[in-house]
């Protein structure tokens, strides 16, 4: 399905929620309005749009603007009565005028809950008013679809700052030839996990790591660098013996020479080989049964397996088969 036309989906004046490549402000959403649309009939799709929280001032009497790509804009996602969350169920979290995707990782008591944001390895906790389904604008519609969810009219949420850091993360003790997993920022590795060993302690949360499969420039020897405590975590420990891997299931995939997590979108004929989404990418690839293994995440200390959102967020973003489709080889 081709995508909308902006000139038509994102009017003067229209309500819309705005994401930005700035460092800090990736992966959220903030509200805001569009002043100036995308001209018609132009190649031209930028539009001029209006923060409703962010200002352009110290003072914070003047609301910023931005004149941005109309892939960075979204209509508001559809308001839905207030319910409790589950735990590992996908979320919007408000947190400094924007939302942010999280998982719930705990539901505690007076309806507040744990959330865990994969972007930044942070845990939080929520009052359940500061939380909303994560859906994805996909094709001009949103996934997964609102049914059988009662709409009710929008909800300002206080942008006061009430959110309140969970109990501190567990950091697991890395020692001197320990074998860990390490994660960068870098373009073109962000979510990667790539096999390490600790070759020595440098400062209070900072290791000198070396990486089992990147080398460095001359190709002479592997890779050492200096890593953040942040971007550390154990090997994940070895799960079941997995015959074939599911629809919908998601899992690490190894390529490049680190995990790459992504959901089974295809299982092709012979049930050992499968088609592979990666969202932050936006591609499908295929992968060897071999070269897969299931998704676990490092959560206060814990290894923790949070796959079930994946099936209800990406069942339709790709245009997943049905179960009786399986066994089909790709077209």
């Amino acid at each position: 399905m081709a995508p909308p036309d902006p000139t038509t989906l994102f009017k003067k004046g229209s309500a819309i929620e705005i994401s930005s490549d700035d460092e800090g402000f990736r992966g959220a959403w903030y509200s805001g309005t569009v002043i100036r649309p995308a001209p018609s009939r132009s190649k031209d799709k930028r539009v001029l749009v209006e923060y409703e929280t962010l200002t352009a001032d110290e003072a914070g009497k003047k609301r910023l603007r931005e004149t941005l790509d109309w892939v960075q804009l979204r209509p508001p996602p559809p308001e839905t009565r207030r319910r409790g969350f589950k735990f590992s169920e996908e979320v919007d979290a408000y947190h400094n005028d924007g939302w942010w995707e999280g998982v719930v990782t705990e539901v505690l008591e007076d309806g507040r809950y744990s959330v865990f944001f994969r972007g930044t390895r942070e845990q939080m906790e929520f009052a359940g008013s500061e939380l909303r389904v994560h859906r994805e604008w996909k094709d001009g519609k949103w996934v997964p679809p609102l049914e059988g969810e009662e709409k009710v009219g929008p909800q300002k949420v206080s942008t006061v700052d009430k959110l309140k850091p969970s109990k501190e993360t567990v950091k697991a003790k890395y020692s001197k030839g320990m074998l860990v997993e390490v994660s960068s920022d870098e373009d073109g590795f962000q979510g990667a996990w790539f096999a390490a060993t600790i070759i020595e302690q440098q400062k209070e949360d900072k290791f000198l790591i070396e990486y089992k499969s990147l080398r460095n420039d001359d190709d002479t020897e592997f890779l050492r660098e200096e890593a953040d405590t942040m971007y550390i975590r154990p090997y994940p420990p070895a799960t079941s013996v997995v015959e074939h891997f599911n629809l919908h299931e998601e899992v690490d995939a190894l390529y490049n020479d680190g995990w790459w997590v992504g959901v089974i979108t295809k299982v092709l004929k012979g049930g050992q080989r499968y088609i592979v989404y990666f969202r932050g990418t936006d591609e499908e690839m295929e992968f060897n049964h071999s070269d897969l293994r299931l998704h676990q995440d490092w959560i206060d200390g814990k290894w923790v397996m949070v796959s079930q959102f994946c099936k209800e967020v990406l069942e339709k973003i790709v245009g997943i088969a049905e179960p009786q489709d399986l066994g089909d080889d790709v077209s």
